[in-house]
């Protein structure tokens, strides 16, 4: 069992940048694989970066690519999306989610996630 709780959303401008935290509990944090997911209104929760249980792979969805980066410091339970030049269609509420413990890779759809956080709202302003 592991519990999510992620914050750090807000209102930013185009061009500037956030950082959402995720804190994560369980019998061992550092054997879940974590993700990142978002959804838009009217849109399915996609993903958007993921990471292993190491921390040593990290995968982003193209539209991210070079802005997003995600991280996780094992020793703090954490994990960490820092989101640079965001533009208005970054605008979605954000997750935070772990797969199980089995599954040792990143999933790259919300379905293959198992915990989740409540999501936090990041909205881009023009």
């Amino acid at each position: 069992q592991v519990q999510v709780v992620e914050y750090g959303g807000g209102l930013v401008q185009a061009g500037g940048s956030l950082r959402l935290s995720c804190a994560a509990s369980g019998r061992s944090f550092s054997s879940n694989a974590m993700g990142w997911l978002r959804q838009a209104p009217g849109e399915e929760r996609e993903f958007v970066a993921g990471i292993s249980r190491s921390g040593g792979s990290t995968y982003y969805t193209d539209s991210v690519k070079g802005r997003f980066t995600i991280s996780r410091d094992n020793a703090k339970n954490t994990v960490y999306l820092q989101m640079n030049s965001l533009r208005p269609e970054d605008t979605a509420v954000y997750y935070c989610a772990a797969r199980r413990a089995a599954y040792g890779g990143v999933g790259n759809y919300y379905y293959e996630y198992d915990y989740w956080g409540q999501g936090t709202q990041v909205t881009v302003s023009s």
